[in-house]
């Protein structure tokens, strides 16, 4: 008996969960994840993510800056650009670099967040149009890059 209540009582909030979430996201399409690390070394960094298995796609040695790639995990390693780490969107992009359509807007996405009382740190300007970006922060200080290129 105590195991079927327990199990409904979990169906239960998985369910009010699934509705608070489907709410949340509004199927809002940011694109490509990856992380952005600032890094003091981008040799010592390019190398410790050759050996577990990344493979540089993108970016320039020479301009302190390389986007790399292992399966769908993608990793960008920047050397004195930045303080921090960032999370990144690429809306328009998948994980390869290549274009995806249809996508959501980076102003799309702003009038959005600041519709759901999200402040923006920067904002793009609406009156534009192809790349622009913003940034956020979480409520635990994780900075986070929305940036279009296209």
């Amino acid at each position: 008996m105590a195991l079927v209540a327990s199990f409904s009582f979990g169906f239960y909030l998985r369910k009010g969960d699934h509705r608070e979430r489907n709410h949340q996201t509004t199927h809002m399409k940011l694109g490509a994840f990856s992380v952005s690390l600032s890094v003091k070394d981008i040799q010592a960094s390019k190398k410790f993510y050759d050996n577990l298995g990344f493979t540089a796609i993108g970016g320039d040695l020479k301009k302190n800056y390389l986007i790399m790639k292992n399966g769908n995990a993608l990793v960008g390693l920047f050397q004195g650009m930045f303080k921090g780490n960032i999370l990144t969107f690429n809306p328009g992009w998948d994980e390869s670099g290549q274009m995806v359509d249809p996508f959501d807007d980076v102003r799309k996405i702003q009038q959005h967040l600041t519709r759901e009382g999200i402040q923006l740190a920067s904002m793009a300007d609406e009156a534009t149009t192809g790349p622009a970006s913003i940034t956020l922060t979480d409520p635990d200080g994780n900075v986070i890059l929305i940036d279009q290129h296209r």
